[in-house]
């Protein structure tokens, strides 16, 4: 009697422990396995970065550089280097109108193009269809989803965005003349954004600017 009471306990723990490890193998099929850290190294740092030039060599009074992480300073240079190929169009664009120079024909329905040279740049906006403005910003996510959505993103190590349209192939051109180029384009970008800050300055704020008062283009 005893003997078969110690064969069922055996048996009855044995159970327990096949049922127990089947339940651990069915719970990890289920578990998460831990993602592993990218590899890539970042290494952003604002005095080895392009456009650490002279004369301002790492210029960054506020301390914006050490504001986040490396990701912060990689989104930092990204916006930076969008913001100023806007300037850089904006400034040439506003240069152009005001020597007098613009599109012929109608932007649409009552608008003309020579209107619009003559208008100051908030006017000039006003007077465009809701239609036109709706497709201007459509454009400008367009290509802003474009730039964002290549491959490894900035932020984790990939390439700094590039110009969508007219896409320039830099895959034939030496590292040298490639860092070169892209110190210019950061220094023009952020004169651009000087200079076009200060062209709508003067056009809306009479005096605003001194060394474009009188100016008939603004």
């Amino acid at each position: 009697f005893f003997f078969s009471i110690k064969i069922y306990k055996s048996k009855n723990s044995s159970m327990k422990l096949a049922i127990f490890a089947l339940l651990a193998s069915v719970a990890s099929a289920f578990t998460v396995a831990p993602m592993a850290k990218p590899a890539t190294a970042l290494n952003a740092d604002i005095t080895s970065m392009a456009g650490a030039t002279a004369p301002l060599k790492g210029f960054d009074p506020l301390n914006l550089a050490t504001l986040g992480s490396e990701e912060t300073l990689l989104w930092f240079r990204a916006a930076e280097l969008k913001h100023g190929r806007v300037a850089m169009l904006a400034t040439t664009g506003y240069l152009v109108q005001g020597a007098g120079f613009h599109f012929p024909g109608q932007l649409s329905s009552g608008v003309s193009f020579e209107s619009l040279s003559s208008m100051k740049p908030f006017d000039a906006w006003n007077a465009v269809p809701d239609a036109g403005k709706a497709q201007i910003l459509f454009t400008i996510f367009l290509a802003e989803v474009i730039s964002e959505s290549k491959g490894v993103h900035y932020m984790k190590g990939g390439d700094l965005p590039t110009i969508v349209f007219p896409p320039i192939d830099f895959s034939g051109v030496d590292a040298s003349t490639v860092a070169t180029k892209r110190n210019r384009e950061l220094n023009n970008g952020r004169l651009a954004m000087i200079a076009i800050m200060s062209f709508i300055a003067a056009s809306n704020i009479p005096g605003s600017v001194p060394a474009l008062i009188g100016n008939p283009a603004f």
